[in-house]
């Protein structure tokens, strides 16, 4: 199917998921026709390369995304619940990366895999998940299919880059003083996370869960359509670079085995399964950075109900996590595909 020529803009283009959108436009060969990139006033007179150019940064103003076709907004919440409005009156169609508009009724909260058909509910905005909400669905979509999903447990293990560029100098700069037993204080987080594990992700709210904690109950009912569902997590920030990874226990209406659930992430969209514990092969943050599935394995039955299951899944947070499910967003939306 042939698809005419996109104007787009990239809204944060300097940041962590913009840079890594713009490379993703490249590699996907997504139809660029027009590229408009945005950063703040700090960047006026600095380009981005974009298809062997130079492209000079814009900076917001009315009427900037005047016969923009698709903006791929990643700027800051703040930004966005200004700017989105704005790009949609203007005639374009925002996937927002930020949280300003997940649990808006009126929005649409996609992951392609998941739930692509509601992308084309939309009314010039769809919002584009938490990192760790996406890489989570990916997993547990075809065995919620399969088995229906009922309550889950998760654990994540997130990856510094989540905090975007800054955290990942503050981890370095951390573990060197470290290293050489010189006292350093991060500039970023509340504690120092090098060789340390933060359980606490995005601000506390009521009750002690954390807003990130919230997220994924949030987010997971809105994408699944169903509020029923029950969801415990536990977030913590862990000294990596790149790649977030997770800890889950999920409980279905029927009993599903092992072999089974192989089978339907073999068969998944998405889903890449790396599994060979007698050769200590199973997913990895390392070895998933700079790539776009979702990583799972360690599956096993759960000891004390047998309707549920455990695993691990791994997946690139700035890809996948985020850039990437945004582009793929946006490739659903020119083509028309709602399955």
């Amino acid at each position: 199917m042939s698809v005419k020529q996109q104007s787009v803009a990239v809204l944060g283009a300097t940041g962590a998921v913009g840079r890594t959108m713009l490379r993703i436009l490249e590699e996907r060969d997504f139809p660029v026709g027009e590229l408009r990139p945005f950063a703040s006033r700090n960047s006026v007179g600095k380009t981005v390369s974009f298809q062997g150019e130079d492209i000079p940064l814009r900076t917001l103003e009315p009427g900037c995304f005047k016969g923009v076709d698709i903006a791929l907004f990643s700027a800051g919440g703040s930004v966005s619940e200004i700017a989105a409005p704005q790009a949609a009156d203007e005639g374009a169609v925002v996937i927002d990366n930020t949280a300003a508009f997940r649990y808006d009724p009126q929005v649409p909260l996609v992951v392609p895999e998941v739930n692509r058909a509601d992308i084309f509910t939309h009314r010039g905005i769809i919002a584009n998940p938490n990192c760790s909400t996406i890489q989570l669905l990916v997993a547990l979509k075809p065995l919620h299919d399969a088995a229906r999903l009922r309550r889950m447990v998760v654990s994540t293990y997130q990856a510094v880059s989540g905090a975007g560029w800054k955290a990942v100098r503050d981890l370095q700069e951390t573990s060197r003083a470290v290293l050489d037993e010189i006292p350093c204080e991060s500039k970023v987080f509340p504690h120092s996370v090098a060789f340390n594990a933060l359980p606490h992700i995005d601000r506390f709210l009521e009750g002690g869960w954390t807003k990130e904690e919230m997220k994924m109950v949030w987010e997971t009912r809105k994408m699944l359509h169903d509020d029923s569902i029950g969801v415990t997590a536990t977030c913590v920030r862990v000294p990596v670079m790149s790649g977030h990874s997770e800890s889950v226990y999920a409980e279905f209406e029927r009993e599903i085995e092992v072999e089974e659930a192989w089978e339907l992430w073999k068969n998944a969209p998405g889903v890449h399964v790396l599994d060979n514990t007698k050769e200590n092969v199973y997913p990895l943050a390392t070895s998933a950075a700079g790539t776009d599935p979702v990583y799972v394995g360690r599956a096993r039955k759960d000891l004390a109900n047998g309707r549920a299951l455990n695993f691990w899944c791994v997946s690139d947070n700035l890809r996948k996590g985020a850039a990437l499910n945004a582009v793929q967003i946006a490739e659903c939306l020119i083509r028309g595909e709602t399955a």
